[in-house]
């Protein structure tokens, strides 16, 4: 259930439209936004075009204050080149473009002068150059970003609203991108310097919550927006099966997105290979890429292991039509407190596409799989409990199944669509605005 917690400031916050009146055909004017972000369109990036897009429909004169596009390859979009300030406009939004260093390999020092840079120009533009606006903004990660907003914040005294999509240093640490920890200790007080000075602070799950709580956040300064799905893209699926995927009479185990050291797919094979034995009727399939992906291929050709396929890597586009194929999708993760308080992001995916989940992780995720009884939740890291629930699955019914999917669907519709998220922002943005007045 998506929660809104404003509890203790609740009873001093008003509608805008009671603290003024209006004279007769006269129109309340447009609140200004402006939306933070290092990345955004044409960069592959999670609240771009589409959540500036759908807060504009809600009424809100939206900028979006961001960098020259670089991400992922590090280097400037063909197009683009480095100014001081570039303005454009895509799709009715005004976008506003500040110069960083570009760079997104993996040497620390490239990173962090690419994220101190552009905190640099964002802080120089909002105290110096931005129209003043009725709220910012700010999309985390970087953490850099937040304390653009948060310096703006102390002097401009504008309304700042923190999306936290991902808890540092604990990721940095995880990830092994930052391994000093005297550097990570110094992250952490920073973190938590500027979580203090936001006005509100929106997280993707209960477990981020009650992480900020139990490090000083107040919890009535905190609420849970769940991510919700590129829904535009899911919709763009093929006609029938595409060619690669195994035909309809074998049931399908699709996992799809990254391949990765967190994924820790090397237990699905594990599980394949046990699933193997008790039914040669069921197909563990692989679509997307990383820097585990070309391992996973060698081993499984190593062994031998016959009913695993892989799939190209393809467009967000086209992956639809591949969930749509499948009988049962799988999200899988290692065994780690930080993916207990997460909510990976094909979680959501999957419940638009509306197929029955494994979902091989605990905490938050698990929740929302069983709460929406969309599937079944397995220990992570244990093959044998992943195989059991795959060949569970394969012995319903197609119908049976249908109906697991279908209870995704409606749930994903009803509490975690692109529609419920951003009303919800709305609400917390006109509540910070309202109170700030």
């Amino acid at each position: 259930m998506l929660l809104f917690d404003m509890s203790r400031r609740q009873n001093h916050l008003k509608n805008v439209n009671s603290m003024h009146s209006y004279a007769p055909g006269e129109e309340p004017k447009p609140s200004r936004l402006i939306l933070l972000t290092q990345w955004f369109d044409p960069e592959p990036t999670f609240k771009g075009l589409i959540f500036a897009k759908a807060l504009q429909s809600y009424g809100y004169d939206v900028e979006v204050v961001t960098g020259f596009p670089n991400y992922p390859g590090g280097k400037l979009y063909d197009g683009y080149r480095l100014r001081f300030l570039s303005r454009e406009e895509i799709d009715g939004i005004h976008v506003t473009r500040l110069p960083l260093y570009p760079s997104h390999d993996g040497r620390a020092v490239n990173r962090a002068l690419n994220y101190a840079s552009f905190c640099f120009s964002a802080l120089i533009y909002l105290l110096f150059f931005a129209r003043k606006a009725d709220v910012l903004y700010a999309y985390h990660p970087p953490i850099t970003v937040g304390l653009a907003a948060a310096l703006a914040k102390l002097i401009r005294r504008t309304p700042s609203v923190l999306d936290v999509q991902d808890i540092w240093p604990d990721t940095l640490a995880a990830t092994g991108m930052v391994k000093k920890s005297l550097l990570l200790r110094w992250l952490g007080y920073l973190c938590l310097w500027v979580y203090r000075r936001m006005t509100h602070i929106v997280v993707l799950s209960p477990g981020f919550k009650k992480l900020l709580e139990r490090r000083g956040v107040p919890e009535f300064k905190i609420s849970v927006v769940y991510n919700w799905a590129d829904e535009d893209a899911l919709k763009i699926a093929a006609a029938g099966r595409p060619a690669l995927m195994p035909d309809d009479h074998r049931f399908r185990l699709l996992f799809a997105g990254n391949m990765g050291l967190a994924q820790n797919l090397d237990s699905v094979l594990d599980a394949a290979k046990i699933i193997a034995a008790f039914d040669s009727n069921v197909d563990v399939c692989f679509i997307g890429g990383g820097v585990e992906a070309e391992r996973l291929k060698k081993r499984t050709v190593m062994e031998e292991i016959s009913n695993i396929t892989f799939f190209p890597k393809v467009s967000m586009g086209e992956v639809g039509a591949y969930l749509a194929a499948a009988d049962v999708l799988l999200v899988n993760l290692r065994p780690d407190p930080l993916f207990e308080i997460t909510v990976p992001s094909k979680t959501q995916a999957y419940m638009c596409a509306g197929k029955p989940i494994i979902m091989a992780v605990e905490g938050d995720a698990a929740d929302l799989v069983r709460d929406a009884n969309a599937g079944i939740t397995v220990k992570p890291g244990d093959p044998k409990a992943l195989a059991d629930a795959a060949l569970a699955l394969s012995a319903l019914s197609k119908t049976a199944r249908k109906k697991i999917g279908n209870a995704a669907q409606e749930f994903y519709k009803a509490n975690l669509a692109l529609d419920c998220g951003v009303k919800t922002f709305a609400q917390i943005f006109d509540n910070v605005k309202n109170h700030h007045r």
